[in-house]
């Protein structure tokens, strides 16, 4: 359940866990450090996001500072929730509701999932369950996700969740060794009915 903000009031903190048709999205903790390794320490997980293979040191690290968030309660905090399987209790991946303004009312999101469980629409359902959060719980008026052009399943992903693409920036950023081209999405707050769960 997440709590609409009153008028004037912009901040987020969900009743965990938050579920979905078949998932459960809560925040990480030390127990994930295993199946956080099994797919964030994998080069091709990491080549389109900007971060590099994790170890097991970097994991704790993140899991003790970045990750530890529960709630949104400014701009320029940044939600990492875990996506687990509601009928085996794996965790296959992680999503991200970033708040970047609150003047604006704007925010991004983010989605990494571990290969072995792609395909079976598990990152879509937990990316649709991060626009409600922004724009239900957090009562966002634009959410965006951007994404490197060569990143097609990320990019497929965007549309599945009814965001229109708005840009293409041609190699707009130097981005591990290479210029890296940027296709960004969004969506409005006024678009979001056509697209939340039934």
């Amino acid at each position: 359940m997440v709590r609409v903000p009153e008028p004037g009031q912009r901040e987020l903190r969900p009743d965990y866990p938050i579920r979905t048709q078949r998932l459960l999205l809560r925040p990480l903790t030390a127990d994930d450090t295993d199946a956080l390794l099994a797919y964030r320490s994998r080069p091709d997980v990491c080549r389109y996001v900007p971060f590099e293979p994790m170890d097991r040191q970097a994991i704790s690290a993140r899991l003790a500072t970045q990750w530890a968030t529960t709630a949104l309660t400014d701009e320029g905090q940044g939600l990492t929730l875990g996506v687990e399987l509601a009928r085996t209790g794996e965790l296959i991946g992680d999503v991200l509701l970033f708040w970047h303004s609150r003047e604006h009312r704007g925010g991004e999101i983010g989605y990494v999932l571990n290969p072995d469980f792609a395909g079976h629409g598990y990152a879509t359902e937990a990316a649709r369950a991060m626009l409600g959060l922004g724009f239900d719980g957090l009562g966002l008026h634009r959410i965006i996700a951007r994404v490197d052009e060569r990143n097609e399943a990320s990019a497929r992903l965007a549309r599945r969740l009814g965001m229109r693409q708005e840009a293409r920036l041609v190699k707009n950023e130097f981005f591990k060794g290479e210029w890296s081209t940027e296709l960004d999405f969004a969506m409005l707050a006024e678009e979001w009915p056509a697209h939340r769960p039934g």
